[in-house]
């Protein structure tokens, strides 16, 4: 019964995914909701300014139907699968993923509506992910999921105490906008972000929460059949609205199945786009306009090297794949 709902989902999402950009992404050129390019990053990305953006709700609602059909399925076939702690876990993920989406949404609306790449303050959206991460954080400890102890490698189990909450604030909020640095080119974030998933998918499975599995299942089959629109060249991009709800997502994962180290595996491609990029202004100013890389987020700069945007979403899924491996190893060793 478990295996045929991970199956369900994966199938649902993958196919109601693809399906639905048949009808959103002209739907969205018609109403002129294109991407703004930014006036930084290579002058060849000109060429796709007008593309159709927010397609990421593609695979928003593939993975959401694709979740509710493979629950009512198990709610005929095994009901005492979806009952407990574990599904409410789930919940709380889809929470994470779509608040952040929500802010993704409005960076989105703003954008379109005021035909330029500025949408939200600065202030605003990290308001509004305090909060979230707040709501996340709070929802976890009303479940009993929510531990201050964590796993770290050479170390074991370690109680960070109140240490655990301002980093855990960091690192939810870092992978937020580190998952949206990464999508930068066309299929980077969405390859990654499948590969990741299939991680989750994966782990969550042998840590016993099965629930959580679901979502992972149903968010790698979406993020599948959105590539038939992302991937180069693009027809839509995901936009903020993607982007944000991959990275509420992929916070809420690891958090859900309280093992919040993980992200430093399966997330360990977002936290080198978001490295680079910090890496690059502190030794900018530090040397007072000198460069490290050529641009930054970190596959620009080999965009710059002459890597096509195929070359790089192969590589950067293939170094996803080896963080996952290292990840299950980890998670493997320290059960």
């Amino acid at each position: 019964m478990a295996r045929y709902a991970l199956i369900l989902a994966a199938a649902c999402g993958f196919i109601l995914s693809a399906v639905s950009g048949v009808f959103l992404v002209p739907f969205l050129r018609r109403i002129h909701f294109g991407q703004t390019i930014k006036e930084i990053g290579p002058t060849w990305h000109n060429k796709k300014q007008g593309t159709p953006t927010m397609g990421g709700l593609c695979f928003i609602f593939g993975s959401t139907v694709a979740v509710a059909l493979a629950f009512l399925s198990l709610l005929q076939t095994g009901p005492e699968l979806v009952e407990g702690a574990g599904s409410q876990n789930m919940f709380i993920a889809m929470f994470s993923a779509f608040a952040f989406g929500m802010v993704g949404f409005l960076d989105d609306f703003i954008k379109v509506v005021k035909k330029r790449n500025l949408g939200l303050h600065a202030w605003q959206k990290i308001a509004a992910q305090l909060i979230i991460t707040t709501v996340l954080l709070l929802a976890l400890h009303m479940n009993g999921t929510l531990s201050t102890a964590v796993t770290l490698p050479l170390f074991g189990f370690v109680d960070l105490g109140i240490w655990f909450y301002p980093l855990s604030y960091v690192l939810i909020i870092g992978m937020v906008n580190a998952v949206n640095l990464t999508d930068g080119i066309d299929g980077l974030c969405s390859c990654v972000t499948f590969v990741c998933m299939l991680g989750f998918l994966s782990l969550s499975s042998f840590l016993g929460q099965f629930n959580l599995s679901i979502f992972a299942a149903a968010l790698a089959g979406a993020l599948a059949g959105f590539l038939f629109w992302n991937f180069y060249p693009a027809k839509t991009f995901m936009g903020d609205t993607g982007s944000m709800f991959l990275g509420g997502a992929v916070a809420g994962f690891a958090y859900g199945m309280g093992r919040p180290e993980l992200l430093f595996f399966l997330g360990a491609v977002y936290i080198w786009e978001a490295a680079s990029v910090v890496i690059q202004v502190t030794y900018f100013k530090l040397t007072h306009g000198k460069r490290l890389f050529k641009m930054t987020p970190i596959h620009h700069s080999f965009e710059m090297r002459g890597w096509s945007e195929v070359k790089i979403d192969a590589v950067f899924s293939f170094i996803a794949m080896a963080a996952v491996a290292l990840g299950m190893m980890f998670a493997y060793i320290y059960y």
